[in-house]
């Protein structure tokens, strides 16, 4: 296609879609002498690697010099080479070893294959074995990998967690003791719970590694993100101060089109935010693409839509009398066999899969090739993310093209009408808290059992550390010794702790779903999150098959799931309270000093009350239940602020002037808070959903109306506090994304949320504005 803006206006049902549109210039690459041992600069020329790139020169030296290093470049852009380099010449050298740590199975896969394959074009006696050691072998299979000791050890955080450190002392001395490179890979995706769980991970791993008398270098590799050294010294327990960051990107990229799609609203709807699906847009563009001969790959959010979409992208080509290339168009998502995967990756690797719809499990850096296209349907939620998923698209100097299609939520619509933000805005932060105090304690056991604590490991677990071990031992977990070196605790008990916490999450109650039918566990929930998706009479859906939840059994935490062709969904509605125990940061406003911001601790108890039935098609209310459910209460951290008297006064005049002053004031600070906590993901690597939200026109805390937003995850993950520091810019951006919104009473594009146990209602848009305004003195 020799124009690909003129192609899409071309489209049979093309209706001015094209919001933005960018031409990325083509970027000549930039090399650099780097010295290698004779048989490994042999083993990477068969490679086509030459000669590398600056970058990649730029970091293996930095990793040779001993420093701390994160690679932080673009997609495909031979990050791996930073740390193969320098873990095959220790093993070539003296047999030092390298331990490689990423966030999916199916990228150690792929690491293996290609490790292993430059290890034995090393020939004999080069002392590179490559060996992963995850949870899919068997116990035969990871007895073998211990025996053969190898020098480049690759898995996965929940491996280290459950098998390497708890056994440190008898199975892996010969690692611990002679581990000389920790790699990071994907850094950027260890945030949120996830990320302080493997931060408090790779903390209890520096411990192991001073007692055998090991220091580690950590080579960390990241996507374009706002904080690298900060976010990988977060991770990793490291003084930021030792890090070498790379990320001025050397290698090749051809010319490259970014387009900005917004679907057209409904002919019916216009005025209400409601738009055509970006699913049917992106597979009408999917299917127009490959047909032009253009291998296609869209990104799309859930497997259940990659899974459905990659049939009726089949079906629209079959339409056409595209038999073949339908039979070249498939599904790729994280449920499949590793064998399925490895089959798929191959196929687009050499061309014969000519279009793909991918879950965020290609977002990865498993090695696919370049393709022509990428399509990302609706928006990722953070910029990091999109760039990530267009830098599939590209083989060599060759054009590509990106078409980012809109869903009609807050976020994508903002960024429809503000294209500059997307392409030129800062990278995102990620963010993640090692100090989390509902994390801390589990961590801290499970390192008293590895090895004997003492009072300087407060170096590793930070400030909270004594207060978490005087609680330990005072409830029996921790025993104290007296010995010649001081003070000593060690773990008090034969369980593990290490098997009594899952790395990737915190609520530890779960709720088993059953079909009512099979009896077969079709899924497992978080407590919370069970009351929320499967009360009695909720609709649920799961691999592309619906239900409605007969019962949710509390006493055994279960929920039968009957069958169903119900044409409508379900949403809850809830109550809230916040409770301050403790403000711990405040700043005032700087239009407005009399009006201060808050930083604190505190407790949000909500309860689901009942429940609304909504018609699938037209969105329309057809009925609510009533609910009697447990409340839950989560500890986290929020930012909160007053409405001053003066704002609250002007805010209620103008609602009076439509007739109703309490539903206009109070549907104004709630939208205000609907907005702000949409923008969150602008400036933070998560999701909407990791945020929640109060707003009230009394709270007893501060006598006055108060607008919450908290972490959403227990004792918080760093997202709020994060907010706090940037507060005035969050405020008026979401002025703007309210104000510059074309509906008249609020819709999905500004201030209606998904999440939202009111069911959105009230909302008040002028009154919103009108506050983000006077507090930001905009």
């Amino acid at each position: 296609m020799h124009d690909p803006l003129d192609w899409l206006r071309e489209r049979p049902y093309y209706r001015d879609q094209v919001a933005a549109h960018r031409r990325v210039p083509p970027r000549d690459p930039r090399f650099a002498e780097l010295d290698l041992e004779q048989r490994l600069e042999s083993a990477l020329a068969e490679r086509g690697i030459e000669q590398p790139f600056r970058h990649q020169t730029d970091a293996v030296r930095a990793v040779r010099a001993g420093d701390d290093a994160v690679i932080a470049t673009e997609t495909a852009s031979g990050k791996s080479l930073a740390y193969t380099v320098p873990a095959f010449e220790n093993a070539m050298d003296h047999g030092g070893r390298t331990l490689y740590i990423g966030p999916q199975n199916a990228l150690i896969a792929d690491q293996l294959e290609t490790l292993s394959e430059l290890a034995r074009d090393l020939g004999f006696g080069s002392r590179v074995a490559v060996e992963q050691y995850t949870g899919r072998l068997s116990k035969s299979e990871k007895r073998d990998v211990r025996d053969r000791r190898p020098t480049v050890l690759l898995s996965n955080p929940d491996m280290v967690h459950y098998a390497l450190l708890p056994h440190a002392h008898r199975l892996w001395e010969w690692l611990f003791s002679s581990l000389e490179r920790v790699v990071i890979d994907e850094i950027h995706s260890y945030r949120g719970v996830f990320g302080s769980q493997v931060a408090l991970l790779l903390r209890r791993l520096n411990r192991i590694c001073d007692r055998y008398g090991a220091d580690p270098t950590y080579v960390c590799c990241s996507a374009t993100i706002g904080n690298p050294v900060e976010h990988a010294a977060t991770v990793t327990g490291r003084d930021p101060s030792g890090f070498t960051l790379v990320d001025d990107d050397a290698s090749a990229t051809g010319p490259r089109d970014w387009v900005l799609w917004n679907p057209p609203e409904y002919e019916q709807d216009r005025g209400t935010g409601r738009r055509r699906s970006s699913h049917t847009e992106s597979m009408r563009l999917f299917a127009d693409l490959v047909e032009a001969g253009e291998q296609t790959l869209v990104f799309t959010r859930s497997r259940q839509t990659a899974e459905r979409y990659a049939e009726e992208s089949a079906k629209e080509l079959r339409s056409r009398g595209a038999t073949e290339l339908a039979g070249k168009v498939g599904a790729y998502q994280g449920s499949l066999t590793d064998e399925r995967r490895r089959e798929l990756e191959g196929q687009l690797h050499d061309g014969d899969l000519r279009g793909v719809w991918s879950t965020t499990a290609l977002e990865l850096g498993v090695d696919v090739g370049g393709l022509d296209a990428v399509i990302v349907d609706g928006y990722p939620g953070t910029r990091m993310a999109a760039f990530q998923q267009a830098g599939r698209a590209g083989r060599g100097d060759d054009p590509a093209l990106v078409v980012l299609v809109a869903g009609e939520d807050q976020l994508d619509q903002y960024l429809m009408r503000n294209p500059e933000t997307f392409f030129e805005g800062e990278p995102e932060d990620a963010i993640s808290n090692p100090e989390n105090e509902e994390l801390l304690p589990d961590h801290v056991a499970s390192a008293a059992a590895e090895n004997w604590l003492s009072r300087d490991d407060d170096r590793h677990f930070g400030e909270p550390y004594p207060d978490v071990v005087a609680e330990l031992e005072a409830t029996g977990v921790l025993e104290r010794r007296n010995t010649e070196r001081g003070l000593r605790w060690t773990h008090d008990g034969d369980e593990s702790p290490q098997h009594g916490m899952n790395l990737r999450t915190i609520d530890d109650r779960e709720v088993d779903l059953r079909d009512a039918r099979s009896g077969d566990v079709v899924a497992s929930l978080s407590f919370s999150d069970a009351l929320r998706d499967v009360h009695p009479g909720a609709i649920y859906h799961h691999q592309g098959r619906r239900y409605e939840v007969a019962e949710l059994d509390l006493d055994r935490d279960t929920a039968r799931l009957e069958p169903t062709w119900a044409d409508y969904h379900t949403r809850v509605l809830t109550e809230k309270d916040v409770t301050v125990h403790e403000d711990l940061r405040e700043k005032p406003l700087s239009a407005r000093p009399e009006t201060t911001v808050r930083f604190a601790d505190v407790s949000v108890t909500e309860r689901v009350t009942g429940f609304e039935r909504r018609d699938a098609a037209s969105g329309d209310t057809l009925g609510r239940e009533s609910l009697d459910l447990p409340e839950t209460t989560l500890r986290t951290k929020a930012l909160y602020w007053t409405v001053p008297e003066a704002v609250e006064v002007e805010m209620r005049a103008m609602a009076a002037e439509d007739g109703d002053p309490e539903y206009g004031f109070n549907g104004g600070i709630h939208a205000a808070e609907h907005g702000v906590i949409s923008l969150f993901p602008l400036y933070l690597l998560c999701d909407r959903a990791d945020v929640g939200g109060l707003s009230t026109p009394y709270h007893g805390h501060t006598d006055r109306s108060t607008v919450f937003v908290y972490d959403g995850h227990p004792g918080g993950v760093g997202l709020v506090r994060r907010g706090y520091d940037r507060i005035e810019e969050l405020m008026r951006r979401t002025a703007r994304l309210i104000d510059d919104c074309d509906c008249a009473d609020g819709c999905p594009s500004c201030v209606q949320s998904p999440h939202c146990g009111n069911a959105n209602d009230p909302l008040s848009k002028p009154e919103a504005v009108f506050m983000l305004d006077a507090l930001t003195g905009d």
